[in-house]
């Protein structure tokens, strides 16, 4: 048995190293000097679409952060599913209030069976541009961004290597139900994978027009689940690349329970799965997270049921470490990400003992949340989302079973995910 715990430390310390090894590179790339926004000259004319269904909490915060950019020359695009969804009074009346002019807001008209909802909006907002746009940024309605938002999106377009630009989310840990630490101790995971594998989140993204055209994109929206994991697949093949901009790492204060959570990891799971060319890496990083340690802990369990005192205390002690070791890299990237944060004007999280304790107690238990998921994830022939099924049989082999409007009863209490 205690061979069986030197195999398992061992293991689990190589597996530390390489985890510390990656959290260091994303903080040497966050360190490093950013590049200076360009003038209002060199900016060019933007297209900012945002797909509605349902009305998100923060919505009217939203869009009026989106309605004052420090942008010379953009429009709104809004395309909300029906003029019976929620969303749909909510931006008029938050547009009317504010008196912007930079704003067209119209409803889905071609509800595609072979691709998802939000795919069928972007299609539609995408074909509507004229040519003077040069520029396409995607936002989600649970994304309240800052005035530089959208000029420190665009900035990085000027190299001609890069085609698409993207931040990522941060989620508060603070709140009334233990979905909502579960989800911030994961996201913080969740950062790391997405800069190292280059996976763009399609809450804050930006893609020139001409990528557009020259990759298909929309064709191949038109065929699919989700609109942003495939892109660095398909940038990939015309020897494009995403980046990543920290300053773009944009704060959500929305909460959620467990059972709404598990379902939203299995949604992401799926989309990576799907899409993403990297996706045994990812499996294989949730992977070892999950089962080194656990099985250490399963070790402590057998040794103490069959009475070997010193093989127990030796797994145990290696887990524990473990554990510390991990909340000891979030607390990092906590501090890490707070400047970005406050620089955007917003409240950061205090670390004070309390949080940390909470952070260390639910960490175990993020990683069997995720792990169950990360199994359900592997079946999973239909999909629910916003109140319509989908079938999914492939990549580009997606279903819509049954399309209706958004009612009031679909919409997410204070508890779910709302993405």
């Amino acid at each position: 048995m205690n061979e069986l715990v030197i195999f398992l430390s061992r293991c689990l310390l190589s597996w530390l190293a390489i985890q510390i090894c990656l959290v260091l590179a994303l903080l040497w790339y966050m360190s490093s000097p950013s590049q200076n926004p360009l003038s209002d000259a060199e900016l060019p004319k933007t297209a900012v679409i945002l797909c509605l269904r349902g009305a998100d909490p923060f919505l009217p915060d939203c869009l009026r952060s989106l309605l004052y950019q420090n942008y010379p020359r953009y429009d709104l695009k809004l395309v909300v599913d029906s003029i019976e969804d929620p969303a749909w009074q909510i931006a008029h009346n938050t547009i009317n209030e504010l008196g912007a002019t930079n704003v067209e807001i119209t409803p889905l008209k071609i509800v595609r069976n072979s691709c998802s909802l939000k795919c069928s909006s972007l299609i539609q907002a995408v074909s509507e541009l004229d040519e003077s746009y040069e520029v396409v940024a995607l936002v989600d309605a649970d994304t309240v961004v800052h005035p530089n938002w959208l000029r420190e999106l665009v900035t990085p377009l000027n190299n001609p290597k890069v085609g698409a630009t993207t931040g990522n989310r941060w989620y508060v840990p603070t709140g009334k139900y233990w979905g909502t630490l579960v989800r911030y101790i994961w996201n913080v995971s969740a950062l790391v994978q997405m800069f190292l594998y280059g996976i763009p989140w399609g809450g804050t993204l930006a893609i020139k027009t001409s990528v557009l055209r020259q990759t298909g994109l929309p064709d191949k929206w038109g065929k699919a689940f989700s609109e942003d994991t495939m892109i660095r697949s398909i940038l990939d093949q015309h020897q494009l690349r995403v980046k990543f901009v920290p300053s773009l790492i944009m704060l959500n204060r929305e909460e959620c329970d467990l059972p709404s959570l598990r379902y939203w990891f299995q949604r992401q799971l799926l989309s990576y799965r799907l899409y993403h060319p990297l996706w045994v890496a990812v499996a294989a990083d949730a992977f070892f997270t999950i089962l080194l340690p656990n099985l250490l802990l399963v070790v402590f369990l057998v040794a103490l049921l069959i009475g070997d005192g010193d093989s127990a205390n030796f797994a145990l002690s290696w887990y524990v470490s473990y554990m510390l070791a991990l909340v000891m890299l979030i607390l990092f990237l906590e501090l890490a990400v707070q400047p970005e944060i406050r620089a955007q004007g917003q409240h950061v999280t205090r670390l004070s003992a309390a949080m940390i304790t909470k952070i260390a107690i639910a960490l175990p238990f993020t990683q069997w949340v995720y792990g169950l998921a990360m199994l359900a994830s592997f079946q999973m022939p239909t999909v629910h989302w916003r109140g319509v099924t989908y079938q999914v049989k492939g990549p580009w082999n997606i279903h819509l079973l049954e399309y209706r409007p958004y009612q009031m009863v679909d919409q997410p209490s204070d508890r779910k995910v709302s993405l």
